[in-house]
């Protein structure tokens, strides 16, 4: 899946959404110091596409939720300020390809390298909360969904009559608007990022994307 930032388990070998994130200290039951017991396996993807890999795409769909990951900590890095707290940086953005992803926003590309293999380190340490962005268009998406799901649901049950529609299409929107966040994290988490346990990166180049705005791509490559 794309993603646009504006700056935007069970680990079994065949569990595609296997891994699990820490979103607090309270759930970081550490072994040894080092990492949280429940770390997700690093070949999880790996043997996912070794038993389905009769399904045509599934690598590149794997692949693409690994970059996506990938992009939102990379961002995440390039946002810290320099007593590492993490800042919402709206002048950064991204996109995730089945290749790589585009980062858009004024960033020397030294400091891009450097935050890029950061991010990767990270994420594969245990610091699956990174993955996750607050402006994702996962986030926009789920929004969508659910404002004309309950649009819908609100029509359907109170009386057709205008005043009653438009309570109920404002309740709707409110209700939205309140739960989408948590619910779009949720999607992000389990359904459109993976730990780039498989990404390695190939280079990194000043370009442009298909709709003509410059920016850097991040080109990554698939290894076992």
């Amino acid at each position: 899946m794309s993603t646009s930032a504006s700056f935007q388990g069970d680990s079994s070998s065949v569990d595609f959404f296997g891994f699990d994130f820490i979103t607090s200290l309270s759930r970081k039951v550490l072994s040894g110091g080092d990492k949280p017991t429940d770390f997700p396996q690093p070949t999880q993807d790996t043997d996912l596409l070794q038993q389905l890999s009769f399904i045509p795409g599934l690598q590149e769909i794997l692949m693409l939720r690994q970059v996506h990951a990938l992009e939102h900590a990379t961002v995440w890095v390039l946002s810290e300020d320099a007593t590492n707290v993490q800042i919402d940086n709206e002048l950064l953005s991204g996109l995730s390809t089945e290749q790589g992803f585009y980062l858009y926003g004024e960033v020397n590309i030294s400091d891009l390298r450097r935050a890029v293999s950061l991010a990767l380190h990270r994420l594969t340490s245990g610091e699956w909360d990174l993955a996750v962005h607050p402006r994702c268009g996962t986030n926009l998406s789920v929004a969508m969904l659910l404002t004309a799901g309950l649009a819908v649901g609100v029509h359907l049950l109170l009386p057709f009559r205008p005043v009653e529609q438009l309570i109920g299409l404002g309740l709707a929107a409110t209700t939205a608007a309140e739960i989408a966040p948590d619910l779009g994290s949720i999607a992000q988490r389990y359904l459109t990022t993976a730990i780039p346990f498989n990404l390695a990166v190939e280079n990194i180049t000043l370009t442009r994307d298909v709709w003509g705005r410059h920016g850097h791509f991040v080109k990554l490559c698939w290894r076992e």
